[in-house]
């Protein structure tokens, strides 16, 4: 039987997932989005070349990869063909390659128009939300009354169903949230014009993942966003709207569990978080602005700065028990060089108590304070190394210390954005 591995992020996201999905493509036959929409995305290097993905699975730049859009996904149509165009202009073949659940939610314009909205009429009190219509269209699949990719083959079914749905969403931008209604028939219009193009692309997702398998064929399952962004165990309410955890590939791309084999974490050797929500080892320093500026620590969706801060071994604690990691990849290393000083929070404090691991809910986790231990950082560039040994003896011993902390192996160390920028400890396919 083929060793399949997931890949989540163990942090609030942004951790390098893409980069690593891609490498790992070597050996992976498939790559499986298993949640999440255009919300997120993934910024790879090849060769210099930068490729910004963000419903495509990462693996669509191997040319003998097969891609998979699974049904946990939420799909805006024109977002995804806009996407297959940039991809297909930078000389990547698209079509053949990327195959999309017909069970997947689709997103429409009621949907970005009610997130806009909302977030509007939170005023200071927004989640933080990249207002693309994530949200809303997660809450009409938990309703029952979601058009699914599969729908735009029926244009007069379509049509009845999004009339029934949007009489409802557009009491509610009128009459509650002061926004303007939209037109039924403007968005079916618009819509069902795209259906052509994506019709080639809808298919038995599970079944094409089951006969892979049946093939031999290694699979890769890629989560979007991070573990403490999960909309069960995050900092919640700022959170996402789906589950970002390993347990959720199954699910999210359905398959049994029994074929996940391995959960690889990816996680910054600093941490950073996009949008609002508490986040106890954040800096608005001097080393705060390093980080930012060194790591271009940018959304690759929707350009916003992230917040950056120092290592959380307390947060990694939770994403492991939550996750069940096998073993981590360490990114953006480099980041840290120069750095006199470098510190890896272990703990909290939390009143009269001391914890070792993030609690639930945003409220709790705001009221923690870190708890730091200090290490010489070093001066020698990171930048590129390929080899264990090659890495300065303060770079060891941090990713030491880090792994000690995390209770978890270290499989390999992202040294830079390209695909050959890292070292090997322990491959996750071996």
């Amino acid at each position: 039987m083929a060793k399949n591995v997931v890949i989540v992020g163990t942090q609030w996201g942004d951790e390098g997932k893409g980069k690593v999905v891609d490498w790992l493509t070597d050996t992976a036959r498939g790559v499986v989005r298993f949640q999440g929409g255009h919300n997120a995305g993934h910024t790879l290097v090849i060769g210099g070349r930068k490729q910004v993905l963000r419903l495509i699975p990462s693996g669509i730049l191997r040319d003998d990869v097969h891609c998979y859009i699974g049904s946990g996904v939420v799909v805006s149509p024109a977002a995804l063909l806009q996407e297959i165009d940039e991809v297909e202009a930078a000389g990547i073949q698209v079509r053949g390659r990327l195959h999309l659940s017909e069970a997947a939610t689709l997103i429409l314009p009621y949907h970005v128009a009610l997130d806009q909205a909302r977030e509007a009429k939170r005023g200071t009190g927004a989640i933080g939300t990249t207002g693309r219509g994530i949200g809303p269209a997660y809450e009409d699949r938990a309703a029952r009354r979601a058009l699914r990719t599969g729908d735009l083959l029926d244009a007069a079914r379509f049509r009845a169903q999004l009339d029934e749905t949007l009489e409802l969403h557009n009491f509610t931008l009128k009459h509650f949230l002061n926004a303007q209604p939209l037109d039924a028939q403007r968005v079916a219009d618009d819509t069902l014009a795209l259906a052509e193009r994506i019709a080639p692309m809808l298919a038995d997702v599970p079944s094409m993942l089951a006969a892979s398998m049946a093939r031999g064929e290694p699979l890769l399952f890629e989560g979007a966003q991070g573990a403490l962004l999960d909309v069960d165990h995050g900092t919640y309410p700022f959170v996402t709207s789906s589950n970002c955890v390993a347990g959720a590939a199954a699910a999210g791309a359905g398959v049994g569990p029994q074929a996940l084999h391995a959960v690889l974490g990816i996680v910054k050797a600093y941490t950073t978080r996009v949008g609002a929500g508490p986040f106890p080892t954040e800096l608005h320093d001097e080393v705060g602005r390093h980080l930012a500026t060194v790591g271009k620590e940018f959304g690759s969706v929707t350009g916003r700065p992230r917040r950056c801060g120092w290592f959380d071994a307390p947060a990694l604690a939770r994403s492991i028990q939550l996750n069940g990691v096998s073993g981590l990849v360490v990114t953006k290393l480099d980041v840290l060089d120069g750095l006199p000083v470098v510190k890896l929070c272990t703990a909290y404090r939390h009143g009269a108590r001391t914890l070792d691991m993030l609690p639930f809910g945003a409220d709790a986790v705001a009221h923690c304070e870190p708890v730091y231990e200090e290490m010489p950082g070093w001066s020698e560039s990171t930048v590129g190394v390929r080899d264990w040994s090659a890495l300065p003896v303060n770079a060891q011993r941090y990713l030491e210390r880090l792994a000690e902390l995390a209770r978890a192996p270290i499989s390999l160390v992202s040294t830079g954005p390209d695909r050959d920028e890292t070292i090997v400890l322990r491959h996750p396919f071996a």
